[in-house]
């Protein structure tokens, strides 16, 4: 016989008892369905899987752990855009001065040589942050002012000022710290945040033009001091920081997971679901454990931070949520799909979640008011007419037709994709605004706005300068947005390359 027999004999033989084996009936033998058994080899994104009647070896393991470890990383990542970001902002103000004794206010407006995730430019800022862990604080807010409170897991606390229970007056508010069983006297607004750390962010308004009365107001009514020492509270420190060059943006690279976990040690996990806990734990942040990853899992956490980066930014430019943009076949989106909340039927809309801790700051609902002539809205641009992106080389218009719908005012303002924050070029204010009396209204009371390197002739008053080889998106804000723009009878143009 052949070798060439010999082989085929030999595999006919092997085939044949495996055959007997595979047609040997048990007496307890159920047919199991398809779609149950995993084959011996299966090709996959991270490669050949290989099994031994549905046992994995010790390659294809090793291979599915990495990958489950990346996989809870970029989830956790997202997720964890809220309170990250909230460090960094704590971090970049806490730079001023002590927390609970320092006030920065932006007195004349903020500017693009601050970062900040997409501030305006329309009202002075003032933005603070208050630390609890020593017991009741009392927040004097003075009058005129429109703010909020948000906690260091980014949940909404309570409004102030206009949109608060003071209705604009000003007025005293006792913030009470998680677990705190002492007495609460009267003559308070009560709030109880679940976290020690808060922030604090109101506006005041123009006067006439004029940022100063507000500004007047704010240092003359702003008082900030522990309950117990009420009847001598300390002096405040009103920082002025319009424009100062500093930065409250968050960290995209490992730095980011230690952010995460000083979040999680400092203050209580209570507002946080299980589920959200447990991507953070599988990936070694736990409260009261030390974070400390090996080699291995500190390389997949460093990749991790970069590609949940590198998600946030196409959720954000390319938010693929039909819903959530206004017209159809338009670039303009809200940023507030799903609400102050981003929920649907109580479910969490990742992207849109995503979307906003990755690009801006502050939730409160009083950003999402459905109540025409109070409040303000907000819509997003991130490419132009033909969807292509926003190319800071080329020149652009924005056509916003006559009778814009607004009870106070509109603006127009452009951001740098990188920092999210105010574009960086030579104008102070990269934005147009109906606040501004040297923009030019066409004849038919219609309004055109040009961005580019160079402003078309005659149309400088309404030009927002860009920087050739830099993207750029914009977000058009309306105060006091009127029924036109609810029933959509009144739409804004595409940003259209001229």
């Amino acid at each position: 016989m052949t070798s060439a027999r010999l082989c085929l004999a030999t595999i006919l033989l092997i085939a044949s008892a495996s055959q007997s084996v595979d047609a040997q009936q048990y007496k307890m033998q159920t047919p199991i369905p398809p779609g149950i058994a995993i084959p011996d080899k299966v090709d996959t994104r991270l490669g050949t899987l290989k099994f031994f009647d549905g046992f994995p070896d010790d390659a294809t393991v090793e291979k599915l752990y990495d990958n489950l470890d990346f996989q809870r990383a970029v989830q956790a990542y997202l997720l964890a855009l809220a309170p990250v970001s909230q460090v960094a902002n704590r971090k970049g103000i806490a730079g001023l001065g002590p927390i609970n004794r320092t006030v920065p206010i932006f007195q004349d407006r903020m500017d693009s040589k601050s970062l900040f995730l997409t501030p305006n430019n329309n009202t002075p800022y003032t933005w603070f942050w208050l630390d609890l862990r020593d017991g009741p604080l009392v927040l004097e807010v003075p009058p005129k002012v429109l703010g909020a409170i948000d906690d260091m897991w980014y949940n909404y606390v309570i409004d102030l000022g206009f949109s608060g229970p003071d209705k604009g007056q000003g007025g005293k508010y006792l913030l009470v710290p998680p677990g705190y069983k002492g007495d609460i006297p009267a003559g308070y607004f009560i709030v109880r945040p679940a976290t020690f750390s808060v922030w604090v962010p109101w506006r005041s308004f123009l006067v006439d033009g004029d940022p100063k009365p507000g500004v007047d107001l704010v240092e003359q009514h702003t008082r900030i001091y522990h309950l117990k020492d009420a009847a001598n509270p300390p002096k405040l420190d009103f920082v002025h920081v319009s424009g100062k060059a500093f930065s409250t943006l968050a960290p995209a690279d490992f730095t980011f997971w230690e952010y995460l976990n000083q979040v999680v040690q400092e203050e209580p996990t209570d507002p946080v679901d299980p589920v959200t806990l447990g991507l953070y734990a599988s990936i070694g942040i736990q409260k009261g454990k030390p974070f400390a990853p090996d080699a291995r899992m500190k390389a997949i956490l460093t990749e991790a931070a970069l590609v949940g980066d590198a998600s946030a930014r196409a959720i954000n430019s390319r938010l693929r949520i039909k819903e959530s943009y206004y017209y159809p076949n338009s670039a303009w989106r809200t940023g507030f799909f799903g609400g102050y909340k981003f929920e649907d039927n109580g479910a969490r809309i990742l992207d849109a979640y995503s979307a906003f801790f990755f690009y801006a700051t502050g939730v409160t609902p009083a950003m999402d008011s459905k109540t025409v002539g109070e409040g303000s809205q907000y819509m997003g641009a991130f490419v132009d007419s033909k969807s292509r992106p926003l190319d800071g080389g080329k020149t652009y218009r924005l056509h916003l037709p006559p009778n814009i719908p607004v009870k106070q005012f509109w603006s127009v303002i452009v951001y740098d994709n990188q920092t999210r924050s105010m574009l960086q070029t030579d104008q102070r204010w990269p934005a147009a605004t109906s606040q501004d009396p040297k923009l030019a209204a066409n004849p038919d009371g219609s309004v055109d706005v040009y961005f580019g390197p160079k402003a078309p002739a005659g149309k400088e008053s309404n030009w927002i300068q860009t920087v050739p080889g830099k993207g750029w998106n914009t977000l058009f804000r309306l105060y006091g947005p009127l029924q036109p723009w609810f029933d959509k009878t009144w739409r804004p143009g595409e940003i259209e390359e001229l």
